[in-house]
């Protein structure tokens, strides 16, 4: 098969296709005509012998061949902009564009202020958008392009085409209020689990590892209530009487704006959680979220 009677613009055309799933974004993102994009597809369709999109109540939908294609097309696409973006790599920090992160409350209050900075600094014309992951990787997101990078502690079991990079590593500790029965005296197993206790529960599931690892010696807590994010909790127990086990960064930062409050630590064997940032094939090459990871890497990295 010689590549020379191939058109390899039919490749973009089903790049965009697949993300977009709608005949009218789709020609407007490739500044076709919509009788200019149905040539164009019909072309796509004989080249592989497949319908690959038809319609459906919404749009399109992909058949089992564009769906199995999806990954390699996408790759080489890919790889194919970034090429090309690299040729004009040193201007890309003036560029007008826009970064989407999915992430935490808590990730925000560590990174946010020094990457703020280095944006206005270096990249001025550049949007930084924050979303919240809500427990889960964003994954449909990262593939469609709507999400460039997500920074969590709890993604699990990456799909082949998704990197990630490890930024730091967390260990838990208990936070609560000098006011606290148990402030002046050692945290035991036993005095832990018969405390009263808030945690975050981004999935409003309110068994979490915690409670999987004491039940694992067939021990509960009282846990009285799930917040949905990381850094409201410590408000909380700063005025009650109440014990939250979190990452120590997010005991760090509760102690800074409240030095009433006090850590102790963990008596659960609890693994240490590891902060990774995320991001899909299609990004790995462009210029501008690679210049992100760095930064990014840098700011939160603790060797």
């Amino acid at each position: 098969m010689n590549i020379k009677n191939k058109d390899l613009n039919l490749l973009l055309l089903f790049k965009v296709l697949y993300e977009e799933l709608n005949v009218s974004a789709a020609a407007n993102r490739l500044n076709l005509s919509q009788p200019a994009l149905s040539h164009k597809l019909n072309k796509l369709r004989h080249e592989f012998a497949d319908p690959l999109f038809v319609r459906a109540a919404r749009g399109l939908t992909p058949t089992p061949k564009a769906i199995s294609l999806s990954a390699d097309i996408l790759q080489l696409v890919s790889s194919l902009e970034g090429f090309y973006q690299h040729q004009s790599e040193t201007n890309f920090l003036a560029q007008a564009d826009q970064l989407v992160i999915y992430s935490t409350d808590y990730i925000e209050s560590l990174l946010l202020p020094d990457l703020l900075a280095v944006l206005t600094e270096q990249a001025p014309q550049v949007q930084l958008v924050m979303r919240h992951t809500q427990g889960i990787l964003p994954k449909q997101q990262l593939e469609r392009g709507d999400c460039d990078l997500a920074i969590a502690g709890f993604y699990r079991d990456l799909p082949e085409s998704f990197y990630q990079q490890k930024l730091q590593t967390e260990e838990f500790v208990v936070l609560l209020r000098r006011q606290h029965p148990l402030a002046q005296q050692p945290l035991s197993l036993s005095n832990y689990c018969q405390a009263r206790h808030i945690v975050t529960t981004l999935t409003g599931d309110l068994d979490g590892l915690v409670d999987q690892e004491l039940a694992k010696s067939g021990l509960q807590r009282q846990v009285c209530a799930g917040l949905s994010g990381f850094l409201s909790p410590a408000h909380v127990v700063a005025s009650n009487d109440l014990l939250l086990t979190c990452l120590t960064s997010v005991a760090d930062i509760a102690q800074k704006a409240n030095p009433d409050l006090l850590l102790k630590t963990c008596p659960v064997a609890l693994p240490a959680v590891q902060i990774s940032q995320v991001w899909h094939s299609r990004t790995q090459d462009d210029p501008l979220r690679r210049w992100l990871r760095k930064q990014i890497h840098q700011l939160l990295t603790r060797e």
